[in-house]
């Protein structure tokens, strides 16, 4: 007897949990501190007093604003941890250096031109690896942010420590630098890397893949080719065969990723506003 059924999509992993943690700890950080932020940095503006109240008031938007800090600054120090770890210990140094690699390397720059040829019709799209060149810009930007952004925090919220070894004039040059990375790193994460991630044509709502781990095979094939040609000709793609992510794992994923988007556009919004008077 024959039967209609189909088989079940085959999925192969790409995150592993630690990763897919970490990156749900910076989501979740990441929006608390712009939440908590913009009604600082913008306080004389009605909705930024509105949603100061909400937080309990600038006072209680401040306290809240430096646990997100610690969360992110936490976040932040495992990755520079688990880098190390891999680095030292296990001698992976394929992190510095090809496909396993958010280094920049010729081929993004090959891959920026080809990908432009695409966009006007005039060549094939390029065949991707595991990183993408504009997943490397976002990994470094975000890199970058936390240096910047991360370092002249510390500068404001402890003061009275680092008087000791900076002239007063480098505290307005903190809150300057704070500030305006902060702003910057919002308008972009907020923007293009939501785009990139969710709000293109074939991922809108929602790109699944760093919070489930894996993605269909065929996803994979179509998307990353020059990935996925390399895992079958190394034969790890039984290896790395997992099963389809849970019915309550692809609808938390959903909400709270749509949560997370319509929030930060929101806040994108509200910015411009206030930029604009």
């Amino acid at each position: 007897m024959t039967s209609d059924a189909r088989p079940l999509e085959r999925y192969i992993a790409r995150f592993d949990p630690f990763d897919r943690f970490l990156h749900f700890l910076l989501m979740v950080t990441f929006l608390g501190l712009a939440l908590t932020g913009l009604p600082l940095l913008f306080s004389t503006h009605a909705w930024a007093a509105v949603l100061a109240r909400l937080l309990g008031g600038f006072q209680g938007a401040g306290l809240l604003h430096r646990v997100f800090a610690f969360g992110m600054l936490a976040c932040f120090g495992m990755h520079l941890a688990r880098l190390a770890y891999r680095l030292v210990v296990r001698k992976d140094w394929g992190i510095l250096w090809g496909p396993h690699s958010m280094v920049p390397q010729p081929r993004d720059i090959v891959q920026i031109a080809q990908n432009f040829r695409w966009f006007m019709g005039r060549g094939p799209r390029p065949k991707f690896d595991r990183y993408a060149y504009w997943e490397k810009f976002d990994y470094w930007a975000v890199f970058w942010g936390m240096g910047i952004i991360g370092g002249s925090g510390l500068v404001l919220w402890f003061p009275k420590f680092f008087a000791r070894f900076i002239p007063g004039t480098a505290f307005n040059l903190a809150l300057l630098i704070h500030g305006e990375e902060a702003l910057l790193a919002v308008c972009f994460i907020f923007t293009i890397h939501f785009f990139n991630s969710h709000l293109r044509p074939e991922k809108f709502p929602v790109d699944k893949v760093i919070f489930t781990g894996v993605v269909p095979e065929e996803e994979l094939r179509h998307e990353r080719p020059a990935e996925y040609e390399r895992i079958a000709a190394s034969g790890r793609l039984e290896r790395l065969a997992s099963p389809p992510p849970t019915s309550a794992t692809l609808i938390w994923t959903r909400i709270s990723t749509v949560l997370a988007v319509a929030l930060g556009l929101l806040l994108v919004f509200l910015t411009i506003r206030a930029l604009l008077g």
